[in-house]
């Protein structure tokens, strides 16, 4: 039986069977993908083959994952406990939204940008949600428009939006429609706010941000698929819109990246290292670099170079684990 993992609580995985019902199933404790290292070899968003169990003596049904079909993308980060090995947030998806806020709390470019490198290497279009507006003061929301401006220009769709009071959230809804499209950000941006307005039906529990430190604190424990809308049981299915939910994380640690192939990962760098009088030019000290100079020259904005020099040097894993 094939079917959807729409739900991951860390022992136990949520399948949508082909068929309509869903089953409850884990995984044998040498389940590994080959190739991958990752602290959870089954994802939401993936596609498996399942086995029917029932135990004889309580008459629960549940299931056994055998297999996994081939991913057509994912989107993963280092693991924070474990640098040697990665955690892939979903698999499968048509796009992400990365729901960002300039304040309370503020998200860094840094993380912004791994999130993207990381996004583009695996080919996910992310769209930048700017949550929050409603709460910004005047600098705050200059700031913001900045930021808006500058990854506009790099060339990714931005949108500026309150959750709280709905304001552009129905705005969203077309992008939204037929695809699967993955949810995150740092914790307290407010993604479960945001996916009460577009889900109703998901009643997400959702929190104060701490006044101590103004960060988020988890309100989502695991990573879960949400349709957008249920009409019925039988109209939830692999071809729904679905929104993936997943827990915030404060620091973005990009995995299994070579040096090389990192210029490739920010768009407008790019662009500039094909004047380059050295095609193996690392963008940091050699003569007639193209993108040193679109640096100097302003047309590198130097927030993002700075995100890729961090990248470049990443060797310690404090580097990402900044506080927001």
């Amino acid at each position: 039986m094939k079917g959807l993992v729409i739900k991951n609580t860390g022992s136990w995985y949520t399948v949508l069977t082909d068929d309509g019902p869903t089953v409850d199933c884990k995984i044998k404790g040498n389940f590994r993908i080959k190739g991958i290292r990752s602290t959870n070899p089954v994802a939401v968003g993936d596609r498996v083959t399942i086995l029917e169990n029932k135990d004889n003596s309580s008459g629960e049904c549940y299931g056994w994952i055998t297999e996994i079909e081939d991913r057509r993308n994912y989107i993963i980060r280092k693991s924070i406990n474990l640098s040697k090995q990665s955690h892939i947030l979903a698999a499968n998806v048509d796009q992400a939204l990365l729901v960002i806020t300039v304040s309370k709390p503020q998200t860094s470019t840094t993380f912004i940008d791994r999130f993207l490198a990381s996004a583009e290497a695996y080919r996910v279009p992310v769209i930048l949600i700017f949550n929050k507006a409603d709460l910004l003061t005047d600098e705050e929301r200059h700031y913001q428009q900045m930021m808006i401006q500058l990854y506009e220009t790099v060339g990714y769709e931005c949108r500026a939006i309150s959750a709280e009071r709905g304001d552009g959230v129905e705005e969203l809804r077309p992008l939204l429609e037929g695809k699967i499209t993955l949810l995150s950000g740092n914790s307290g941006v407010g993604k479960s706010t945001l996916i009460n307005r577009l889900a109703p039906h998901a009643n997400l529990r959702v929190a104060d941000i701490s006044d101590a430190h103004q960060t988020g604190m988890h309100t989502t424990t695991f990573s879960e698929m949400i349709p957008l809308q249920i009409v019925d049981s039988k109209s939830v299915n692999c071809k729904s819109s679905w929104l993936i939910d997943t827990p915030g994380i404060k620091g973005f640690g990009t995995f299994d990246m070579e040096r090389e192939e990192l210029t490739s990962y920010f768009k407008e760098i790019f662009e500039f290292s094909k004047q380059c009088r050295f095609s193996d030019c690392t963008h940091t000290h050699e003569p007639g670099c193209a993108v040193l100079k679109a640096v100097e020259d302003h047309y590198i904005a130097q927030s993002r170079y700075q995100s890729y020099l961090s990248m470049l040097e990443d060797k310690d894993e404090n580097k990402y684990r900044e506080a927001y």
